[in-house]
């Protein structure tokens, strides 16, 4: 998986935690709405519907920022300090709305500070540790900043963090502009504890994010090459193709005749517009039938039916589809106007047999390969169908294979074969018994 399908991923999750945190929110939002519309007069609460109004606002804007392509990182930084610096102002700023003027000290003895734990909470789901952290900061020094603006007021009564003048604490305490530092300090320590924990569980999740990502791209990287069943089981073991294996197989080569001389005489992007279709047509069946795509090879390509593992059907999806397509390119050709590859031709050549496959190759580099003589064979099988005339040729080692499996498509596949004459493959001794389309 290369680094942009994986930023592209995982980009795709963040964005989508997003979302969620904005939609969580909002939930929260109303949640808070409705306890506040319980244990306040009115109307007070309205001023608080504003308030929390502009909170859900900025919880979305901020995601409609990250989706957007001009958004910048910084901007989550500053939309994470806007909140922070929001709710400070809206804890310790006296709500115009109350019908009693209560002083601003006085709103620090309700334990008002646990609402930030809230829009923390909320920073957990976009997979970012730094911003959870960034968030504990902002915070923080929000937090205290307003503590030291109320501390600043001249009717202010306060007392310092270690201050054992009882008496006097109880003198104080009694004043409603009294503030005690001791709560305010314990309150910013431990929202930074838990700021740096959930930081922690982020990256934790976000590393289990990642791999699930790059789990699923692998999947669909596996998907080009190999059916469905088959990628699941190549998903889920460790190492399936480390230990060589020899078993039975089905080989399917291709190749496209006469698509060199028709590439020279036709535009680049002609070119290879035609040969995306012709391979993807030939894929589709491939896969259609359980195949294997082993490679391409310039305007042909090699498949198997049987790898990594064998099935109880193997020879008869090779049949079934080296018929579907001689007969599928056939039509499409027949569909194509002069000049647009309606003289080209389609070579198909299948063979059922012995086969070994595992990884070859370094450490460095592996790639899985399939190997032995009934690879050859079915090579030379496509290229014997210029000798004989014919759009395909099967051997009869495969059509022997499909009638054991005893599959109810195959007599309707082999009223499709002709019977030919054994003929000679080159490079072999003797004569090979097959079936020609």
């Amino acid at each position: 998986m290369n680094i942009r399908d994986q930023n592209t991923g995982f980009r795709a999750e963040e964005l989508a935690a997003q979302r969620t945190a904005a939609i969580g929110r909002f939930v929260a939002m109303i949640a808070i709405a409705i306890m506040l519309t319980g244990l306040t007069p009115w109307p007070m609460p309205i001023y608080y519907y504003g308030t929390l109004s502009l909170f859900a606002a900025l919880g979305w804007a901020a995601y409609k920022t990250a989706e957007s392509h001009w958004g910048k990182p910084w901007h989550q930084y500053a939309f994470v300090a806007a909140d922070f610096v929001l709710l400070t102002f809206v804890i310790l700023y006296p709500n115009p709305l109350a019908p009693t003027e209560f002083p601003s000290q006085l709103v620090l003895r309700g334990g008002t500070f646990v609402h930030f734990f809230v829009l923390l909470a909320g920073l957990t789901y976009i997979y970012q540790a730094r911003l959870v952290l960034w968030g504990g900061i902002a915070a923080s020094v929000a937090w205290m900043g307003g503590i030291f603006v109320l501390l600043a007021q001249p009717e202010t009564v306060w007392r310092a963090v270690r201050d054992d003048d009882l008496e006097g604490f109880l003198r104080d305490s009694a004043s409603p502009f009294f503030v005690n530092l001791n709560p305010r300090v314990q309150e910013v320590i431990v929202f930074l504890i838990v700021a740096g924990l959930l930081a922690l569980a982020v990256k934790r999740s976000r590393t289990i994010t990642l791999r699930q990502v790059n789990l699923a791209q692998e999947k669909t990287n596996l998907a080009r090459y190999f059916p469905a069943k088959t990628v699941e089981l190549l998903a889920s073991k460790t190492n399936v193709l480390s230990r060589p294996r020899e078993h039975n197989a089905a080989v399917l080569f291709t190749d496209l005749v006469g698509f060199t001389t028709w590439s020279q005489q036709h535009t680049p992007a002609e070119t290879i517009a035609l040969l995306r279709e012709v391979q993807g047509l030939i894929t589709t069946i491939i896969f259609r039938h359980d195949g294997t795509l082993d490679k391409f090879m310039g305007d042909g390509l090699m498949a198997t039916f049987g790898t990594p593992e064998p099935t109880d059907r193997d020879a008869t999806n090779a049949l079934a589809a080296a018929i579907e397509i001689s007969k599928t390119f056939e039509e499409l050709r027949l569909s194509k106007t002069a000049g647009k590859g309606r003289n080209l031709k389609l070579a198909v050549g299948s063979h059922y047999g012995p086969i070994v496959l595992g990884d070859v190759g370094t450490e460095d580099r592996l790639e899985f390969a399939v190997l032995g003589d009934s690879v050859n064979i079915a090579s030379r099988l496509e290229q014997a169908t210029r000798q004989v005339d014919c759009k395909c040729l099967v051997s009869g080692d495969l059509v022997d294979a499909a009638e054991k499996e005893a599959s109810a498509d195959f007599s309707r596949l082999k009223n499709q074969l002709s019977s030919i004459p054994p003929i000679a493959l080159r490079g072999r001794d003797g004569t090979t018994p097959v079936f020609a389309i």
